[in-house]
């Protein structure tokens, strides 16, 4: 077949090859069919991402809570637990940063410590902050009350020898002199 008469054949035949298509009623219906459907959809879709959001919301929360959990119970130190230990840790408290301070105003040549030393001469150290967990966890414990007071003593004991040895090494500047009679 040539060009031409395929031309004049789709010419003759041309209604043949047009249909009207389906009639408005049978779109009608699909739209009806199919308007349905896409809501059910959207909410589910709506429904899962609720959800997911629900459940994030209940692990933040749950996350707050613990945290606040263990600051409270950070929070939680030797004055609250026990009111008599109070006074004595104040007082010992103050004994040993005054001796500390005393202490680090000589030059670290003449000091001769090592830095697990210095750790170990300040006042909470780990010995401290064991005997603290301990008299938080048993409030009434008074072998526990004991020991914490001992530690302090031990403590002024040791820095009071570690000035000893230092005031016989080096003579008292007169920056520490002052300080001295002011005490």
């Amino acid at each position: 077949m040539s060009e031409s008469s395929f031309e004049d054949f789709v010419r003759q035949h041309r209604q043949n090859f047009e249909e009207a298509g389906p009639h408005s009623r049978v779109w009608a219906q699909l739209e009806q069919q199919l308007a349905p459907g896409k809501k059910r959809k959207v909410i589910q879709l709506m429904g899962r991402h609720w959800l997911k959001a629900a459940a994030v919301l209940v692990l933040m929360v749950n996350s707050v809570m613990i945290y606040q959990f263990i600051q409270m119970k950070k929070a939680q130190h030797l004055t609250n637990v026990s009111p008599e230990m109070q006074e004595a840790k104040m007082y010992y408290t103050a004994q040993i940063e005054q001796r500390l301070e005393t202490i680090k105003s000589y030059p670290d040549a003449l000091l001769g410590l090592d830095s697990m030393a210095r750790k170990e001469l300040e006042l909470r150290n780990d010995t401290y902050q064991v005997l603290e967990a301990e008299l938080i966890q048993n409030p009434g414990n008074e072998r526990i009350k004991a020991a914490m007071v001992r530690y302090y003593q031990l403590k002024l004991d040791l820095l009071d020898k570690i000035l000893e040895e230092l005031r016989e090494k080096q003579p008292v500047s007169q920056k520490q002199s002052d300080y001295e009679r002011e005490i």
